[in-house]
């Protein structure tokens, strides 16, 4: 995911006013916690509900050869144009530029860390460190390469067969994502009406085409799907931020919202398909989408201004589209849309929640509509960070669990969690990932029904305008050396919580 998006949140609230800061608003979001972690009685062994999956991440364009998408035409006139400016923190690539993409080889830049031709050694490794789960996407693009198909391309469906196939060799359960964040590049082709991608009037039509080939193929094979991979991303970086395809810079989510709807439209008759197929073959299938929530805190708790914006910002961005898929309407927060989308309420079977670090909300009583969004609070300077400047807040993780829980009353999936370290020994990877277990399994105990935790990554990848700079697999990927493969200790240190279905305290 990429939180730097959340610094052009604040002017997407251009509905908001000085009412926004009284009463109820004040209240809707606690104080700061002083402590980085649940407070807890320590606990020898933390062991996790029988059936619990562990597993690692991967999407098909960060880590597979790049397919006919939106997303690799972006890159070669990126490459082409030589468009590689970025500041020197992680997050600070400028719109329309990826960091450093001139540096790499094109085998590097076209295969990214070729998991599509190194899938069997991956997925064995994957097996046998301990893992029992592995989230990976179909591409859209890899199947239907052309607008004029009506049948999915064989090769295409050849490849998903042999993936699943070593993943079942390997008993390793599939999490198949559909859309992260990459489309066909014809699916921006303007039709006759001048509208692109999510806003063509043939959009769904071609998306139920695809939903459907995946469908007929893979289930039962694959029971866990995810529709959407982190709409809320999606929507600002492509649409109001304008650092992804298509790189459009719209006023706010508001200005947004038929991308908005479309994104809604497009779940619920995925949600359907699914499972209309799995009824007719006497299946199960568990679908929903994953939501990018982050941990929002005031930056001083004792100014009205933080908290209220505080909250506004958190039901924006955190529970705005899961809200939507529970309801059946579309409402966005700190303006007036309201639509209701047909067929929506009620599609999701789990809430999936991607989770990294904490967020500050540093508000201004004259500019109500203008917050500061912050990744660290500039009091604790001395607070650790990992490569890209983010923070490590585990209680975080356990609050949004308990609050999504109780929220929506279902499964909840940590479909991502993780974080870049580049260092051999990885001691900050692995004391990140044993703190946010501690804090999973907190969140089971006080009465979270969670299922699933999923880091990401398996290798490191392509993290999208950062580049290949970050680091966050499990397995370390050496590009420029005949992408050879390396685990972390932090794999080995997953792998036994894996196979133990236990945390034990140190």
């Amino acid at each position: 995911m990429r939180l730097p998006v959340l610094l052009r949140l604040s002017g997407a609230l251009a509905g908001a006013t000085l009412v926004v800061l009284a009463s109820w608003l004040y209240t809707a979001t606690p104080a700061r916690h002083a402590t980085t972690v649940t407070v807890a009685p320590s606990a020898p062994t933390m062991r996790f509900p029988a059936g619990f999956y562990w597993g690692a991440a991967l999407s098909g364009h960060q880590a597979e050869t790049a397919q006919a998408s939106d997303w690799a035409a972006f890159e070669s006139e990126v490459f082409r144009e030589r468009r590689f400016q970025a500041g020197e923190a992680y997050g600070t690539t400028r719109p329309g530029h990826i960091r450093d993409f001139g540096r790499w080889s094109e085998a590097v830049r076209l295969h990214k860390s070729a998991f599509d031709t190194h899938f069997a050694e991956d997925i064995a490794a994957a097996g046998a460190t301990g893992l029992n789960a592995l989230r990976v996407s179909i591409e859209w693009a890899r199947l239907f390469p052309r607008p004029d198909q009506s049948e999915p391309s064989p090769e295409g469906i050849a490849y998903y067969e042999q993936l699943l196939a070593a993943m079942r060799a390997a008993h390793i359960t599939p999490f198949v994502t559909l859309f992260h964040y990459v489309a066909p590049r014809w699916f921006f082709e303007p039709d006759e009406s001048g509208r692109r991608g999510w806003e063509r009037r043939d959009a769904l039509d071609h998306w139920q085409r695809y939903v459907s080939a995946v469908a007929t193929h893979f289930v039962p094979e694959v029971r866990h799907f995810c529709t959407l991979n982190e709409p809320m991303v999606y929507l600002y970086s492509a649409y109001i931020d304008g650092v992804y395809p298509p790189l459009e810079r719209r006023a706010d989510a508001a200005a947004a919202a038929d991308v908005y709807a479309a994104l809604l439209a497009a779940h619920a008759r995925a949600y359907r398909i699914l499972h209309a197929t799995a009824a007719a073959r006497h299946a199960e299938v568990y679908v929903g989408i994953t939501q990018a929530a982050q941990a929002f805190a005031p930056l001083r708790n004792w100014h009205p201004a933080d908290r209220a914006i505080t909250a506004l910002v958190e039901q924006a961005w955190n529970w705005d589209f899961l809200d939507a898929i529970a309801s059946g309407r579309m409402r966005i927060a700190a303006s007036d849309v309201d639509r209701p989308i047909d067929g929506l309420a009620g599609t999701q079977d789990y809430v999936g929640l991607n989770y990294y670090t904490r967020v500050f909300i540093k508000g201004d009583l004259l500019h109500p509509t203008k917050p500061s969004i912050l990744m660290r609070d500039p009091a604790r300077l001395d607070e650790p960070v990992n490569d890209m400047g983010w923070t490590s807040y585990p209680r975080g993780l356990h609050d949004l669990l308990v609050k999504a829980g109780r929220r929506f009353g279902r499964p909840l999936y940590i479909l991502e969690n993780g974080t870049s370290d580049h260092e051999d020994d990885d001691r900050g990877r692995q004391d990140y990932l044993r703190a946010h277990v501690r804090e999973t399994w907190l969140a089971i105990q006080h009465g979270a029904d969670v299922r699933a935790y999923v880091v990401w990554s398996l290798l490191d990848n392509f993290e999208w305008v950062d580049g290949f700079g970050p680091r966050l697999g499990l397995i370390a990927v050496d590009y420029e050396n005949g992408f050879k493969r390396t685990p972390r200790r932090s794999a080995a240190l997953f792998g036994a919580i894996a196979r133990a279905n236990a945390l034990s305290e140190r």
